[in-house]
């Protein structure tokens, strides 16, 4: 007897939790309303009118404005996905004992460096580096960690221990 892939056989994968703070659902929603309400009527809007005057082969803002659609839908899709399955944790209200979701924590490198980072979901990170995705090698060893503790987190150059001075939860709305 053949035994079927689960994918075949109609059963339904593990969900995935997109774990968001309010803030992050509320940029999130509004860049989604940007797109949708301001920027895209507006494109399609130019590109009708760039396809009314002929030849399309050689009209740049057909060209252009197709082009530039095609990347805002994209954007419109995967925004539409990631507010679907988000699940927005607020723990601004949590006692500072321990680091959960949410946590804006200072840290203590063995150098004597010191950094603050909060723990946000996968969609809300931001170049600088203070915010860190829940899942990040980082986050995860300190989630659960109290004030005074020591933790190790992996790198690429192997581990590295980290001490934990200060837990908060700000409003991250």
């Amino acid at each position: 007897m053949k035994k079927e892939s689960p994918s075949l056989s109609g059963a339904k994968p593990a969900a995935f939790k997109n774990y968001m703070t309010p803030g992050g659902y509320r940029r999130l929603h509004e860049e989604l309303t940007r797109l949708w309400k301001v920027e895209r009527p507006a494109l399609v809007a130019t590109v009708a009118w760039a396809a009314g005057n002929g030849d399309r082969s050689e009209n740049g803002d057909y060209i252009y404005g197709k082009r530039k659609l095609r990347e805002i839908d994209r954007r419109i899709r995967f925004l539409s996905k990631s507010l679907d399955s988000a699940v927005v944790v607020d723990n601004s209200t949590r006692d500072a004992d321990k680091v959960f979701f949410g946590a804006t924590v200072t840290i203590a490198y063995a150098s004597g460096d010191e950094r603050v980072v909060t723990i946000v979901g996968t969609d809300e990170l931001d170049s600088g580096g203070e915010r860190i995705s829940w899942r990040s090698p980082l986050a995860t060893a300190l989630l659960k960690a109290t004030t005074g503790d020591v933790v190790i987190v992996r790198t690429p150059v192997g581990p590295e221990r980290v001490e934990v001075l200060d837990i908060r939860y700000d409003d991250l709305k």
